[in-house]
């Protein structure tokens, strides 16, 4: 990481540390927009770290933005940040300027697609996107689709498009976004982009913020055991239980590292021009992020007994994130399935030199 990953990542923790209360969470869920926090993380640049400077951004690698995503997830941050930064990144390589405010990223479902067309007055959108992620809360969209023989990276305006709301378990908004003949904003192609961008960079954002919210699970669980006393001595104090957290915490370090990965191989395929095993990292990270998030709440409940169900503790907040977070995007099966059949294409005498390479 380097000197400005560094200043991200205690900015995101210093800044959520002292503004994502508890209170401010059930806010958020009872469907009230948290302004000051946006309003606080717009203001401290964490919202375009991955776009250029000429266009107003940070100018980071991915690798550094990676703290604030994990930062978002450790704090279960109500507010489209991860979706935000995706967002100004893909606009960022399609050459377009991002607006300020709240954005998120759209894509059509499995057996569906977009249809981005050019009229004589500007470009023009149809299709239906769900589970958006804050799809009605967002100032905007940003959604990728073939066009004209090319991958285009397109900004569509809020109230230009039709939502419903809905919301996933962790009761935070995914709306079904309609377009029909949209006007889109602004429009243009990304040629080292794959069609499938946003599930793809989706599916990594995804994973690194499952990694903070296990992260956040683990800490409740030690503190909670630390100091829940059965039978004279806290129950931290007992073996089984020591045994549990440390299995919890295997999962937080496996889901970091994998998360790490990913970002490290976009950021070299970035500057290698050659983005030949950005899925596989995304894929793994994914993957395993899914098999984490399951385990990991599990385990954290088990730590806190009855007392982690209950709406009062913080712990749902993380939980509920994880079980919600790990179906979006594509499940950890999805991509574990796509994962074997991309170990078969590769072949076992090249497996090996794939698994491990580096820069």
């Amino acid at each position: 990481m380097s000197e400005i990953g560094v200043m991200l990542g205690d900015t995101v923790n210093r800044l959520f540390g002292g503004m994502v209360t508890a209170q401010l969470l059930a806010s958020a869920e009872d469907g009230v927009w948290p302004a000051a926090l946006w309003k606080a993380v717009e203001e401290a640049g964490l919202t375009l770290p991955l776009v250029s400077e000429k266009r107003g951004g940070v100018g980071c690698s991915w690798l550094d933005a990676r703290v604030v995503l994990h930062g978002a997830g450790q704090h279960m941050a109500p507010i489209p940040l991860a979706e935000t930064i995706l967002a100004g990144w893909l606009l960022d390589c399609a050459g377009i300027e991002p607006p300020m405010g709240p954005m998120s990223i759209a894509c059509a479902a499995p057996d569906a697609a977009l249809h981005l067309y050019r009229e004589s007055d500007g470009w023009r959108l149809d299709g239906v996107c769900p589970r958006v992620p804050w799809g009605g809360a967002a100032q905007h969209v940003v959604v990728v689709a073939m066009a004209e023989g090319a991958v285009r990276v397109a900004l569509l305006a809020q109230g230009d498009y039709q939502v419903t709301p809905e919301k996933n378990m962790a009761r935070e908004p995914r709306d079904t976004l309609r377009f029909a003949h949209a006007p889109v904003a602004a429009c243009d192609a990304a040629p080292g982009l794959p069609e499938n961008a946003v599930e793809l960079y989706g599916a990594m954002i995804r994973a690194v913020q499952i990694g903070g919210a296990l992260e956040r699970a683990l800490v409740e669980s030690v503190k909670y055991a630390n100091d829940r006393v059965q039978f004279g001595k806290p129950i931290g104090k007992f073996q089984a239980v020591q045994q549990n957290l440390a299995m919890l915490a295997d999962e937080v370090a496996a889901c970091g590292a994998a998360g790490s990965a990913a970002c490290a191989a976009v950021d070299k395929s970035l500057r290698s021009n050659n983005p030949a095993d950005v899925w596989l990292r995304i894929a793994s990270a994914k993957a395993r992020a899914g098999e984490g998030a399951g385990k990991g709440a599990s385990i954290a409940h088990q730590a806190h007994g009855a007392f982690g169900f209950t709406y009062e503790h913080v712990l749902h907040f993380a939980t509920r994130r994880l079980w919600s977070w790990r179906a979006e995007f594509g499940t950890g099966d999805h991509w574990a399935a796509g994962l074997g059949r991309r170990v078969v294409e590769i072949g076992a005498d090249n497996l090996w030199e794939t698994l491990t390479a580096t820069d």
